[in-house]
C-alpha cells in the first residue's frame, strides 16, 4: 500500500446543505431572496447558485436544499447573514422578502442593532445587513454560533486555506484567500448545541487530493468521523458541528 502525505493539502468551503420540508419550495423562496437560479441534481436536492457562476468558485458559496422530514425545534447554529447596499435597500429587501413568505424574527437581538432578523417559510433564521452588497454579493457571511470562537479558528484555519482575518474571545472572520465572495463567521452564543445541525458546512478538496488522506488530516485537527452510509466523508469539528467532505474537484 501505499503512503498518502497529508503535508500540504487543504481544503475550502464551497457550499451551504440546508435541510428542508420542501426543498422545491425553500428552494424557490431563496432563489428569489438572493436572485440566484435554481436546479436540481434529483429529487429532494435543490441547487442554488448565481447566474453564469462555474462550480466551484469563491465568488459564491453555493446552496443546497435537501428534503429531510426531521422537524425544525431549535435556533439554527449556523445561518445567513444576507448583504445590502444602503439602509434604504435593506428596508426595500425586508419588505420584499416579506411578500415572499418571510417573516420577522426575535432571537433576543433587541432594538439598537442595524441588522433585521428574519426567518424564512420554514422558519430557519437569516439576517438582512445594512451594507457589504458590493464586497460580497448577496450572502454577506455564515455564521456559526459556537462556544469558543478561538478553538473554531485553529481548527478551521487549518482545515481550510481560507485566510483568518481576525479573532477575539467573541467572534473568528475567514474569507477565502482569493478575497472574495462571503465571509464565514464563528460567533460566540450562549447556547448549547443539541440536535443535528439544520444547516451545515459543506466543504471540498483540490483537484488530485486525496479524499482519506484530507480526512485524516482534519482528523489530526480535531475533527470526529461520522459513521453515515454515503460517498463523501461526513465530520464534527471540535464542537461537534456537523461538515460534509465531498469528493476532490
Amino acid at each position: 500500500m501505499t503512503a498518502v502525505s497529508i503535508v500540504g493539502m487543504a481544503t475550502r468551503l464551497v457550499q451551504i446543505n440546508m435541510k428542508a420540508r420542501d426543498d422545491s419550495a425553500l428552494g424557490r423562496f431563496w432563489a428569489e431572496a438572493l436572485g440566484w437560479n435554481i436546479s436540481s441534481e434529483g429529487p429532494g436536492v435543490t441547487n442554488l447558485e448565481p447566474e453564469g457562476f462555474v462550480y466551484p468558485d469563491p465568488v459564491a458559496v453555493v446552496v443546497d436544499l435537501v428534503a429531510s422530514e426531521e422537524p425544525k425545534t431549535v435556533k439554527n447554529r449556523v445561518h445567513l447573514d444576507l448583504a445590502t447596499k444602503s439602509a434604504a435597500h435593506q428596508a426595500e429587501l425586508v419588505t420584499r422578502l416579506e411578500g415572499l413568505g418571510a417573516t420577522l424574527a426575535d432571537v433576543g437581538q433587541g432594538d439598537d442593532v442595524s441588522w433585521t432578523v428574519m426567518a424564512d417559510p420554514e422558519g430557519n433564521e437569516f439576517c438582512v445587513l445594512d451594507s457589504l452588497y458590493e464586497v460580497t454579493g448577496p450572502i454577506a457571511t455564515v455564521v456559526v454560533d459556537c462556544a469558543d470562537p478561538r478553538v473554531l479558528a485553529d481548527f478551521w484555519g487549518a482545515a481550510m486555506d481560507w485566510t483568518l482575518l481576525k479573532v477575539t474571545d467573541q467572534n473568528a472572520v475567514l474569507r477565502s484567500a482569493k478575497d472574495v465572495g462571503p465571509y464565514l463567521q464563528f460567533l460566540r452564543t450562549p447556547d448549547v448545541k443539541t440536535v443535528w445541525n439544520r444547516v451545515h458546512l459543506d466543504v471540498r478538496p483540490y483537484p488530485g487530493d486525496d479524499l482519506e488522506a484530507e480526512a485524516a488530516r482534519l482528523q489530526t485537527l480535531g475533527a470526529s468521523p461520522i459513521d453515515v452510509d454515503v460517498p463523501w466523508k461526513v465530520l464534527a469539528d471540535p464542537e461537534g458541528n456537523e461538515f460534509c467532505l465531498l469528493a476532490p474537484g
